[in-house]
């Protein structure tokens, strides 16, 4: 390693002695034109996770799980994180209702803060927990939006804004339709959910 340091030194000396030798004097930093741009070494920007509560069943009794979602958040992602089922920490003690879908359904927001779910297969209809995770769980993604995103303004993945502070009240209602059904379920006797 000595060595090789020796011999960095006497290249580099080497180098000085022959620019002196033909002449070419030593100057400072010359300053001129733009600064170079294009590429830039800062990474991506970080994703911070959000967190919203899932509704599943405990011991029949609902019950909220506190869920990291990525972003952009929007009801369409939790929609289809429920359908999913507990994970496998939560099915520990966590069970569902709602059936495993094999594509994820379609999630829309009406004026009357009326969140509709179209199911993607024909599946008979829900019963009233099925219609309650539902419910519940889709409440819980408008304080999400508010507390988190704080209102501002991106659309999510099913095109609708997030509600924030000043734009219309959390859904009150979910709407369901399957293959030859409709239900509709409020959340009007929800639990509350778990803090983060």
């Amino acid at each position: 390693m000595k060595g090789s340091r020796v011999g960095a030194l006497l290249v580099g000396v080497t180098a000085a002695l022959t620019l002196a030798a033909c002449g070419v004097p030593p100057s400072g930093v010359i300053e001129a034109g733009e600064p170079a741009g294009g590429m830039s070494s800062a990474g991506p920007e970080p994703s911070i996770p959000t967190v919203t509560s899932l509704y599943f069943l405990h011991n029949g009794e609902l019950t909220a799980h506190l869920r990291k979602v990525g972003k952009p958040v929007s009801y369409a992602a939790v929609v289809s994180l429920l359908f999913d089922g507990p994970s496998k920490i939560e099915a520990t003690t966590a069970t569902t209702d709602l059936p495993h879908l094999t594509a994820n359904p379609e999630v829309t927001v009406a004026g009357d803060n009326t969140v509709s779910i179209r199911l993607p297969e024909a599946v008979p209809p829900f019963g009233r927990l099925a219609m309650m995770q539902l419910a519940c769980t889709v409440a819980q993604v408008s304080s999400t939006f508010t507390t988190t995103i704080g209102g501002a303004g991106a659309a999510g993945a099913d095109g609708a804004p997030p509600p924030s502070t000043t734009q219309s009240p959390a859904p009150t209602s979910v709407r369901v339709f399957g293959k030859g059904w409709t239900m509709t379920q409020s959340n009007d006797s929800c639990p509350a959910p778990e803090k983060p």
